[in-house]
């Protein structure tokens, strides 16, 4: 019999669990009145623990507190334009009149730029793309991508664009020392697997059916088919996900603090910028992440945090 006091397996949250598209994965972006780029893009590198002072309104009152962090590699990002959108579709892309970056998107001659107007335009993003090459993570191609812009009308989302088109923006000059970000990436991929380790449902004793791995009934004879919520073998992990209010520890360009005597396990050592994120990435170490100013944050902006040490060994 089904057990009333038994919490279903595996959140209907999560569905269809199947294999993400791209590892580039879509962000979804929040309006914000503020003239800013909303967004940044890099790579995980790896975990390690750090020790912090907290002197925000918590039980903690100032204690020194000891967490698990998340070193993501940030080289600078390109911008080569923008896309101006009508709705859910774009109606033109502004690129650069800048030949060595459209060189390195191999656009040898610029397409004839469509005249927009500013009436039928909603929003805009920037087009920007992530240079892995000057990461040791060995991505030799560039990854393309847009960036929300944030302004009080589509004319200062379009003026600020223009400013930014063909330049190189950093990741301190898009975030900065205690914001909250939200984390987009795909998860590690762990193939196909069985129902106990994809929904973590109990296994069978010995002598019930002579098997153990797998699920106790399939449902109810009727309706007489199978409904989706039953737990069943597929695919597990390699799915986009998103983690909501990660808060900014540290945005630094120092590397030497940061790598370790031999470099990070599977991944090297760090040679551009770097952010460390409160709390785990999803994703196995090289992977793309992206980072959203917080759709959800917390009431406060800035809290005041004081380090008093950074250990980064694996």
């Amino acid at each position: 019999m089904t057990d009333l006091r038994r919490p279903r397996r595996g959140s209907m949250a999560f569905r269809p669990r199947k294999r993400a598209a791209s590892q580039n994965p879509r962000v979804y972006w929040k309006d914000e009145e503020q003239k800013r780029v909303l967004g940044f893009a890099g790579y995980k590198v790896g975990m390690t623990h750090i020790s912090y002072i907290d002197h925000r309104e918590s039980p903690t009152k100032g204690q020194e507190l000891t967490g698990a962090a998340t070193v993501i590699e940030v080289p600078p990002i390109q911008v080569y334009g923008y896309r101006c959108y009508d709705g859910m579709d774009s109606i033109a892309d502004v690129l650069t009149a800048d030949a060595t970056v459209l060189k390195l998107l191999n656009i040898k001659k610029p397409l004839q730029q469509k005249e927009v107007k500013v009436e039928s335009v909603n929003d805009v993003r920037l087009l920007v793309f992530v240079q892995p090459s000057k990461t040791k993570i060995g991505k030799k191609h560039i990854e393309r991508m847009e960036l929300g812009i944030g302004g009080k009308d589509v004319n200062e989302k379009i003026e600020y664009a223009k400013t930014l088109a063909g330049k190189e923006i950093r990741a301190k000059d898009v975030f900065k020392h205690g914001e909250f970000v939200d984390i987009v990436s795909i998860t590690k991929g762990k193939g196909w697997q069985g129902p106990v380790k994809r929904f973590g449902i109990a296994k069978q004793r010995r002598k019930a059916t002579g098997k153990y791995r797998h699920v106790g009934t399939l449902g109810q004879w009727h309706p007489a088919y199978v409904l989706y919520t039953v737990p069943q073998a597929g695919q597990t992990g390699y799915h986009k996900r998103t983690e909501l209010n990660k808060q900014i520890m540290k945005i630094s360009e120092k590397v030497e603090e940061i790598n370790p005597k031999d470099g990070f396990p599977h991944y090297g050592f760090v040679r551009n910028d770097y952010i460390i994120v409160h709390g785990s990435v999803p994703g196995p170490p090289k992977r793309l992440v992206k980072l959203r100013l917080g759709v959800r944050s917390p009431a406060f902006k800035e809290p005041q945090l004081n380090y008093t040490s950074l250990d980064s060994k694996q």
